[in-house]
């Protein structure tokens, strides 16, 4: 997570002054592995600081809307698109899923970096605790409207902690979503698996797993796994 009221990549930057939602590596991870192919439809539920819909448009031709129902946060993904150079390409909509209408086509690809901690200690700030809590989008919520959004052949991805994203896999089917593939992210070597970006459609094929370690032994010496999947982004790469 950095705390800096901004962050630059190597194609744009990112402001994050306002967001309740900051930059970290969940953001990165999603954007730089999510599958774009063939996508010409993208929904970003929770935009945050606008840096998943970048790092797709950035990725892929596709057209891109991207939905956040934090007024400030939204605000900040405004600021960052009109400064990007694939802002023709993504509409940003203040709005949460259950209020969202979208009135031409479905999508082929959404995507989510959702909040997720359900009993964890709330934040006193209002804004950070709706950011990193499920109050304001359940996982009920999530597969609910990815359900109703998603085209017949489209994929629902989302990154998301090792016993939450479980949890997601299990009810998923209660909505005829199915994960198809997880990838199955360490901070190093000998920790334990501590995310899960998983791929969900409507078709029941058995989930293949990969795997994915960020850094070797010691911080900052990342895995050429790692740096290969963000050399795209990160100055540092």
């Amino acid at each position: 997570m950095m705390s800096n009221s901004f962050f630059n990549f190597k194609q744009f930057s990112i402001s994050q002054d306002k967001s309740a939602f900051k930059v970290g590596t969940d953001g990165v991870l999603l954007g730089a592995y999510a599958d774009v192919k063939n996508a010409t439809q993208i929904l970003d539920i929770g935009s945050g600081t606008g840096l998943i819909a970048i790092m797709l448009a950035q990725r892929c031709e596709a057209e891109i809307t991207a939905i956040e129902p934090d007024y400030e946060s939204y605000i900040q993904t405004c600021e960052n698109v009109a400064l990007c150079r694939w802002d023709k390409r993504i509409k940003i909509i203040h709005t949460n899923l259950q209020n969202f209408k979208h009135e031409s086509r479905k999508f082929d690809l959404i995507v989510s970096n959702p909040p997720f901690f359900n009993d964890s200690l709330k934040n006193p700030d209002a804004r950070k605790s709706a950011a990193r809590h499920n109050d304001s989008l359940s996982s009920a919520d999530l597969l609910e409207g990815a359900s109703k959004l998603l085209d017949e052949d489209g994929r629902l991805q989302v990154i998301m902690p090792y016993i939450e994203g479980n949890i997601l896999i299990a009810e998923a089917s209660g909505y005829s979503l199915f994960c198809n593939s997880i990838l199955k992210i360490k901070p190093s070597p000998t920790a334990e698996i501590r995310r899960l970006i998983m791929s969900f459609s409507r078709a029941r094929n058995k989930a293949a797993e990969s795997f994915l370690t960020i850094e070797h032994g010691k911080r900052h010496e990342f895995t050429e796994e790692y740096i290969v999947l963000t050399k795209d982004f990160y100055l540092k790469f």
